[in-house]
């Protein structure tokens, strides 16, 4: 593959990732397949496309930046570790500082679960997930690929507090967010049950991702 080809990947990613922050075309095809049926299909084309844009990064020519050692490979599997973990912790809580929260008004800024260490659990996991691959890949395009991704990570935050505080008012976002952070840094879960079936989804999935790289990136984690 081109670095024309890489490039033109990259700019249909980008592309796509787009759609949430666009309300019109977001309304078209929340009207056209429904709530439930946009959120099941744009995560289905935005996991296909950051398939594609991986696989489009291990056929783009190979320019070596720095050598690959062992110590990166175990590096990487500790940090995505702590992904599936922040990942488990966060998907479908209320959220109502991030893009995608569920029934974010049962959200208890006393008790703010993984929200209390960071407004977007979604985009630090993607930002972790970024940095511990630029480790193992020190070639040219895994390198952009990693890079621009982490780095598209960092600046999201930024660009969602903006966002959601125009949406919810600087009042009411500034008021919120204050009582976050006087929560305690750690509580009790509020069912350990939850709690510990969360546990158990991010090792699965941890295992999962171990178990797959090899058949869906081309290259075994291990």
């Amino acid at each position: 593959m081109s670095w024309t080809a890489f490039a033109a990947v990259f700019v249909a990613f980008f592309l796509t990732h787009s759609i949430p922050v666009r309300p019109g075309i977001k309304a078209r095809l929340t009207r056209t397949f429904g709530a439930r049926g946009f959120g099941m299909g744009y995560s289905l084309l935005s996991t296909a496309m950051l398939v594609l844009l991986i696989w489009a990064a291990g056929q783009a020519p190979y320019v070596e930046l720095w050598p690959h050692m062992l110590w990166q490979r175990h590096s990487a599997h500790l940090g995505m570790l702590t992904v599936c973990l922040i990942l488990a912790l966060s998907i479908a809580r209320p959220n109502p500082f991030s893009f995608g929260g569920a029934h974010n008004d049962r959200y208890d800024p006393e008790r703010p679960g993984v929200t209390r260490f960071t407004r977007h659990p979604i985009l630090l996991a993607l930002a972790i997930w970024a940095g511990v691959h630029l480790l193992p890949n020190g070639d040219l395009a895994h390198v952009l690929l990693f890079g621009v991704l982490g780095s598209f990570a960092v600046a999201g935050h930024a660009l969602i507090d903006r966002r959601k505080r125009r949406e919810m008012g600087a009042e009411q976002w500034q008021a919120l967010e204050a009582q976050r952070r006087a929560a305690p840094l750690l509580q009790a879960p509020a069912s350990w049950t939850g709690f510990i079936g969360r546990l158990a989804f991010a090792l699965g999935l941890f295992a999962t991702l171990l178990w797959a790289h090899p058949y869906v990136i081309g290259v075994s984690a291990l």
